[in-house]
């Protein structure tokens, strides 16, 4: 009698079962569209926690300390001083004097750098022998620390015995005193940051290259280009993204020039009349030497400034640019 009753259509046996699985299936039912819909969020979350505790919040405290008087003796002890930094800064000869050496030791290291990144990339998209030994041998200055480069360039452009005056010796010309020069010292810290990142740069420019399609060659070939033609009217053309991005990414790089200028003069002063000083020695100067954080600060606010118009002015190339296409 139990096992018939049990068994029963409509029995309290059954009745509890497809309770117990009405109720179970709304709520997997929720769960799984809860995990559709935050799951993403949750797997981006730890990018935006570090991005707000090392990225954000260190632009913002240094905007705010950028408006106080603060010395390294006492950085806990703030006194409110409004733009007074920035307007001293734009009256302080130093620091134009720093805008001007990035400025020109930017120009001097990217666009030579930038040329012959391409014109490796080009030789190395023509299948030449050994093509993986060389793209390896690319990247090598750049796994190179800068400290171990630096010091190797600098010996390379000593007064008295260094490689670089001995070369114009045997060809007849006087010795140069390369850091105590302007322009030499200029050029010779541009070609430690030329020798780093042409590499670099040469293998994005190739990754680009063969991303080109290839009826493009060969219609030009079809119509009697030669390999320079190819390269003018299909190559470049097509790597113009390419270029424009090697180019803000450069620009960036060098408008925070520090450790190559640095550790090439050995002192913050970028040499004895602060002929190589950078705004990244600057910046170093005025905030671990003379102990002005308020300052460096506010210079450091000014280097942001200053990649903001040119992302703003790459920007505006790049628009116009689409429009003629």
């Amino acid at each position: 009698m139990t096992l018939l009753r049990t068994e029963r259509p409509g029995g309290p046996g059954v009745r509890k079962s497809a309770g117990s699985r009405s109720g179970g299936a709304p709520r997997a039912g929720r769960l799984h569209r809860w995990d559709a819909r935050w799951s993403p969020y949750a797997f981006v979350a730890p990018f935006f926690a570090f991005f707000a505790a090392f990225g954000l919040f260190p632009l913002l405290y240094t905007g705010w300390a950028s408006l106080h008087r603060v010395s390294l003796h006492r950085p806990t002890e703030m006194e409110w001083t409004g733009l007074q930094n920035y307007t001293r800064l734009l009256e302080d000869e130093f620091f134009w004097n720093a805008l001007r050496n990035t400025f020109t030791i930017g120009v001097l290291s990217t666009v030579p750098q930038l040329l012959m990144a391409l014109g490796l990339a080009h030789l190395l998209h023509y299948r030449l022998r050994g093509s993986a030994f060389f793209r390896v041998a690319l990247l090598t200055p750049y796994a190179t620390s800068v400290a171990a480069a630096t010091l190797v360039f600098a010996m390379l452009y000593g007064r008295d015995y260094g490689m670089a005056n001995w070369a114009l010796q045997l060809v007849g010309l006087d010795p140069v005193d390369w850091e105590n020069g302007t322009w030499s010292s200029q050029f010779a810290v541009s070609s430690i940051v030329i020798w780093r990142w042409t590499g670099y740069n040469a293998l994005i420019y190739l990754a680009a290259m063969q991303a080109v399609p290839d009826d493009l060659y060969e219609s030009a070939e079809l119509d009697g280009a030669s390999r320079w033609q190819q390269f003018r009217h299909v190559t470049v053309p097509s790597l113009r993204p390419t270029i424009l991005f090697t180019v803000v990414v450069s620009t960036i790089g060098a408008t925070q020039l520090f450790g190559e200028p640095l550790l090439f003069g050995g002192s913050q002063t970028g040499g004895g009349s602060h002929q190589f000083q950078t705004l990244g020695l600057y910046l170093y100067e005025q905030g671990w030497f003379a102990f002005h954080l308020g300052r460096a600060a506010a210079v450091a606010w000014a280097m942001f400034l200053i990649l903001i118009v040119i992302g703003l002015f790459y920007w505006l190339i790049t628009r116009r640019l689409s429009k003629s296409h």
